[in-house]
């Protein structure tokens, strides 16, 4: 049923993401870097994480970091393994107009989690910040943890340099309405320099 909607929204007949065109020349890579959207995204796809100064991404000015590409010269990306959507971007190597339909997403994802009581599991694991592991169905999955994801923030407060023991006990400790911000950790570590990029 997902992907039967996401074909409706984003294919060119009924296009509710838009379709963007990149020139570039022939031979050009197209200088990006993409991650995986996370286990639990409502869209499973690949999320724009960099982009090369001056490459032909960069150029078009019409790509920001945080989308999610949805496909490319009409080839849908969704559910495809990184490794895969990768090969695909490699292979326009020599093409000269790239197509990409994209859902514009900001690159921190916001995430709400209604816990009632200390009784109730929060229904994931953490480590070092990144989420390992979600319960299916939990109230963490429902609203909005995705695995692979670093928290930076928990209830307004930055926790970017705070020690794991730290982060777990005020996760632990916490009920009513639980305010997150996540990023792809693979991102996060881009945008802290701990990565070089590896552009495509």
């Amino acid at each position: 049923m997902q992907l039967n909607l996401l074909s409706v929204l984003c294919f060119p007949s009924t296009c509710l993401c838009p379709q963007l065109q990149l020139e570039k020349s022939k031979g050009e890579i197209l200088g990006v870097v993409i991650v995986e959207s996370g286990w639990g995204s409502i869209l499973p796809t690949v999320i724009l994480a960099n982009m090369m100064n001056g490459g032909p991404a960069a150029r078009s000015g019409k790509l920001s970091i945080g989308d999610q590409i949805m496909s490319i010269n009409n080839t849908s990306l969704v559910g495809l393994p990184l490794a895969t959507c990768q090969g695909i971007i490699k292979g326009l190597k020599n093409q000269v107009q790239v197509k990409m339909n994209i859902v514009s997403c900001p690159p921190v994802t916001t995430v709400l989690i209604k816990r009632p009581d200390l009784k109730y599991q929060l229904g994931f694991s953490v480590q070092n910040g990144i989420i390992c592991s979600l319960m299916r169905g939990g109230i963490a999955e429902r609203g909005g943890v995705r695995v692979g994801h670093r928290i930076i923030e928990i209830n307004g407060q930055s926790v970017v340099a705070t020690a794991h023991e730290k982060i777990v006990q005020a996760l632990s400790n916490s009920v009513g309405e639980i305010h997150m911000k996540t990023m792809p950790a693979a991102m996060f570590r881009l945008l802290t320099g701990q990565e070089t990029p590896m552009y495509i």
